[in-house]
This record gives C-alpha cells, sequence and structure tokens, in this order.
C-alpha cells in the first residue's frame, strides 16, 4: 500500500492549478461545444474605407450551422497561431532586444537611479511607473508588447521586497487603465468613432477627466496592496511564494551606476519609442514597423555598447526564449475566436446582444452597453476587432434610446478594456501572467475588485456624460 506522503503528492497533483495553457485548452473545447449548441447566424456586411468588414444593423439571419469536428479543434490553434504571428514575433523581437539592452548594463543602472531617488518612498516609485505606462496605454502604443516589459517590473518589484503581482501590476495594469480609459489610440477610440460616423479623436477633453480619476483610483488601489506586502513580503496573495518563477538567488539589482553609455543606450530606446510614436500618428505605421524599430535599436545598441556580434545575436536569442511561453499563448488565445467565427456562432452572440439591449432607453441603455460589451469582451479580446463588430450595432442603437453615439463610444471603449485585465481568453493577459508565474486564479483574486471599481467609476461617466449629452451626434 502506499504511505501517506506518496497519497499527499498523488492528492496535490490533482489539485494543482493548471497551465495557461490547459486552461485556455478547456474554453477552447467549450467553444467547440457551444457550435453545435448556438444557432448560426450572420449579419450582412459592407466594406470599410480601410479595407474591414463592417457589419450592416437589421440584417441578421439564421444560416446553416458548421459545428467545429474533433480535428478542427487542433486546427484553430494553428490558425491562432498564423493569424497572430506579427504580434507573436513583435513579442520574441523585443524580449531579444530587451535582452540586448540589458547586456549593457543599462537597464540595472536605470533601475539603480529609480530606487535611489524613490528610496523608502516605494509609492512614489509606483506611481512613477504607472503613470509613463498608463501614457503609453492611452496613446495605444505598446498595449499588446507590454509583455516584454514584464520582466522589469518583477525586477522593480524585487528591489522593494514585494511580490510578483506588484510587478505585473505597475506595468501591465499601468499600461491597461490608459487603454481603458483611451484619449487617442487609433486602434479603438479612433476607429469606433470611425464607424459611428463622428470625428476623429472628439470627446478627449472628457476622456483626459475620465482618464486622470481612473488611473488615480487605480494607483491607490496598487499601492494599498504594496503597504500590505510592506508589512509582510508572504501576507500578500501569493504568500510564502512571492516571486514563482524567481529563484532565491540574493538582488542583483541597485548597484550599478549609471554611466555615459548607459544614458546613451536609454536614449537611443526613448528615441526609438519615440519614432514609433511618431510614425503611428503620421505614416500609419503598425505591429511591423513597431517590430523593426527595435531591430533597429538592437543594432544601435550593440554598437554603443561595444558588443560583438556573435554575443549580441547570443543575448537576442536568450532574451526571445524568455518570453517564447508568453508570445505563443496569444496564438492559443486567439484560437477560440477562430472556432467560433468557423462555427458562424459570434453573429449569433451579437445579435442576442443587441436584442437585450434593446427595450433600456437613455442612462440605462448606455449602462446596459458597458456591461453588455464587458462581457462580450470575454469572448473576444481585440479592440479593434470587438469594434468592427459591435460599433455598427451599438451606434444605430444609441440613436434608438435617444443618447449621442460618442456615449456608445466611451461605453465600447471601457467595456473593452475593462475586462481585459481578468478575461482568459485574452492572451496579452495571459502571457504576462505566464512570464511572472503568478497563477491565472490568484490574479483574478487580486484584480477582480479593481474591475468591479472600474465599473463603478464606468456606470457613473456614463450617467454624466447622457446628462450633459456627450457629444457630437
Amino acid at each position: 500500500m502506499p504511505d501517506e506522503k506518496e497519497k499527499g503528492t498523488k492528492t496535490s497533483r490533482w489539485l494543482k492549478l493548471p497551465d495557461a495553457y490547459g486552461i485556455l485548452f478547456f474554453f477552447l473545447v467549450l467553444a467547440a461545444i457551444a457550435t453545435y449548441l448556438i444557432p448560426a447566424g450572420e449579419f450582412q456586411t459592407e466594406e470599410s474605407a480601410e479595407g474591414i468588414d463592417i457589419i450592416v444593423p437589421g440584417t441578421f439571419s439564421v444560416i446553416d450551422s458548421n459545428p467545429a469536428g474533433f480535428l478542427d479543434v487542433f486546427q484553430a490553434i494553428v490558425t491562432g497561431l498564423v493569424s497572430t504571428a506579427d504580434l507573436i514575433f513583435l513579442v520574441l523581437i523585443i524580449g531579444g532586444v530587451f535582452a540586448v539592452i540589458e547586456k549593457t548594463g543599462a537597464i540595472d543602472a536605470m533601475v539603480t537611479k529609480i530606487i535611489k531617488v524613490t528610496e523608502n518612498r516605494e509609492w512614489l516609485l509606483i506611481v512613477v511607473i504607472m503613470f509613463v505606462f498608463s501614457v503609453f496605454g492611452t496613446l495605444g502604443i505598446i498595449v499588446n508588447a507590454v509583455i516584454a516589459f514584464i520582466p522589469l517590473g518583477i525586477i522593480l518589484a524585487r528591489s522593494m521586497r514585494m511580490d510578483a503581482i506588484i510587478g505585473v501590476s505597475i506595468i501591465y495594469l499601468g499600461a491597461y487603465v490608459g487603454f481603458a480609459v483611451a484619449i487617442l489610440d487609433p486602434l479603438t477610440v479612433g476607429f469606433a468613432q470611425e464607424i459611428a460616423g463622428i470625428p476623429l479623436f472628439s470627446g478627449a477633453p472628457e476622456r483626459s477627466v475620465m482618464y486622470a480619476i481612473t488611473l488615480i483610483v487605480t494607483m491607490i488601489y496598487v499601492i494599498m496592496y504594496s503597504r500590505k506586502l510592506k508589512r509582510d513580503q508572504h501576507g500578500g496573495i501569493l504568500k510564502d511564494n512571492p516571486f514563482p518563477r524567481e529563484n532565491s538567488e540574493e538582488l542583483t539589482v541597485g548597484k550599478q551606476k549609471m554611466k555615459p553609455v548607459h544614458i546613451l543606450v536609454l536614449l537611443t530606446l526613448f528615441l526609438g519609442i519615440a519614432a514609433y510614436v511618431t510614425g503611428v500618428f503620421v505614416a500609419e505605421w503598425n505591429l511591423q514597423e513597431m517590430a523593426a524599430v527595435f531591430l533597429v535599436i538592437m543594432v544601435v545598441t550593440a554598437i554603443i555598447g561595444r558588443i560583438d556580434i556573435n554575443s549580441m545575436v547570443s543575448s537576442f536569442i536568450q532574451g526571445a526564449q524568455g518570453v517564447l511561453y508568453g508570445a505563443l499563448i496569444i496564438g492559443m488565445a486567439r484560437s477560440i475566436v477562430v472556432i467560433l467565427e468557423d462555427g458562424r456562432i459570434l453573429d449569433t452572440v451579437v445579435n442576442g446582444m443587441a436584442v437585450m439591449m434593446e427595450p433600456f432607453s437613455s442612462t440605462m441603455g448606455a449602462i446596459m452597453m458597458l456591461i453588455g460589451n464587458g462581457l462580450f469582451n470575454l469572448v473576444v479580446t481585440s479592440g479593434s476587432g470587438q469594434a468592427a463588430i459591435v460599433m455598427p450595432i451599438l451606434g444605430p442603437l444609441a440613436d434608438i434610446m435617444d443618447f449621442p453615439r460618442q456615449v456608445a463610444v466611451q461605453a465600447y471603449t471601457m467595456g473593452d478594456g475593462f475586462t481585459n485585465i481578468i478575461t482568459p481568453l485574452s492572451g496579452v493577459l495571459m502571457a504576462n501572467l505566464a512570464i511572472a508565474g503568478v497563477p491565472f486564479v490568484k490574479w483574478v483574486k487580486f484584480a477582480f475588485p479593481l474591475v468591479l471599481i472600474w465599473y463603478t467609476l464606468g456606470i457613473i461617466y456614463l450617467i454624466v456624460l447622457v446628462a450633459i449629452d456627450f457629444g457630437p451626434v
């Protein structure tokens, strides 16, 4: 008979939380089953000026079903990887480039400087880092590429003797609070406004106020959690294992003095990102140009840091390997949407949402848009993809419920953004957690109360926006 120790080992094996890939595969199977239970349907579409198919409201019809077969489930994974290849390779490239930058000691020197400036003022470090990434987020610059910055967040969290949740929060939540209440994001706000037929980036002053309030509240939430950790590093959600993917070695950060070479390397990184931001708004650059810019940053960094080509390549490969797990999970998450699209039930879900919201009017209708779109975002996590699907519905619904389409755009952006930080179908979220080693269930325990706070703020915003007739249209 097995002894008690063997029994305990077997039990713990069954109770162990599933890997992120396991969770996503479970949802993939559920999506495949749904293609047998939900009637297939489709809307008629028309092509926009950008070549994107836009749904024509009121054209939904039931069509022949196309349920997913056994092999389709696994083919969807391949399709998901292929369709997100540009983002996957961007993450790999950024991971590799940051490894080269780190080899120069510039990252360590920067962290040392930040730690020195914010010494014994952890709240200030959290505020500064979250603010910087929120600005990137509200401009739609590094929302997906934020994955590559998670290791930096972990380094900063270790320097403060916090935990991996803080490491993820100061980077990921910083970027996504900006994304959720975006001001000038061309792929969400801009695209949604174009579909709704209202001026591009109109309503920026009001959105700036909402962004500032939401950011401050989020900072306070993270700082309150950090203070619990400051009293006891093992008193947080991760308990006795504050850094699941870190070993027990002593901290190696905080000891590198800033040198001219470090300043030049960091300046190269800053100028590269600035060039990309300019390219986004001036030349409509996309992820491919961003990847190219980072490769240029790597080459210039190697020259400044006098890193020979063999060492540069070796560091790049090592850095890319470090984010490979997280990069591939993006395609895995996409495979679920592939199953829903191929099974022809995605439009049925959208139509059901439209039918449920139609009876509401004015303020309550706007709130239902926020909640409904938040629930829909649990399935379709692509901001621009979701805009193409739901905004053609939400725009006319706003007309029916007698409030400006600008309000519908705001309900869409918040609904899209708020649930991004808890949906397991978000490749970016699951990749961040995988890199940091934070179990999904543990993260949800931390983030779900914040989502409720965000939704409370969102409802208040919508009540005010409907009251002031937030226009145009």
